[in-house]
């Protein structure tokens, strides 16, 4: 990684802050699942690239296991979500606190993703899906460390 300034002062700058190979802790919560299946984590590797496509940003993120997404940011605050299954629409927002906010409806719950950087190798990301009527019903949290070389002699 370059020397970026930290926090990120735009979407840019955050979104090239993401590029990289990311360690990932993710623990999900089912609200609506049985008693003993509420609650899972698991350990994972991602590798994510960022690009410019003429007005937008680009974020591409690859899984270990070979699954792939891409959130394509549109200037306009307009998200789109990619995978191979599927396509989803959205918005993103740029928060003051150098965090980025993206939401989504997938029916008709409502997705709502929290990305924020407490060290520039060090990511956090919460996401809350709610029912129409308000009802929370997933929750999910993800700590990444990025992936850094050793220093050369």
């Amino acid at each position: 990684m370059d020397e970026t300034a930290f926090p990120p002062a735009d979407l840019e700058a955050f979104l090239q802050m993401c590029a990289g190979r990311w360690m990932s802790l993710r623990s999900r919560f089912d609200l609506e699942a049985a008693e003993d299946q509420w609650h899972t984590s698991d350990r994972g590797e991602v590798t994510v690239n960022a690009a410019r496509q003429g007005s937008t940003w680009a974020l591409t993120v690859e899984a270990a296991d070979g699954a792939s997404s891409e959130l394509l940011f549109g200037a306009d605050g307009a998200l789109t979500l990619r995978s191979q299954a599927s396509e989803r629409l959205g918005h993103w927002q740029f928060r003051p606190d150098a965090s980025v906010e993206l939401e989504v409806m997938e029916g008709d719950t409502r997705l709502l993703e929290r990305i924020w950087f407490i060290k520039p190798n060090l990511r956090l990301r919460s996401t809350t899906a709610t029912a129409a009527e308000g009802t929370p019903v997933q929750a999910r949290f993800c700590s990444e460390i990025r992936r850094v070389s050793p220093p050369q002699p």
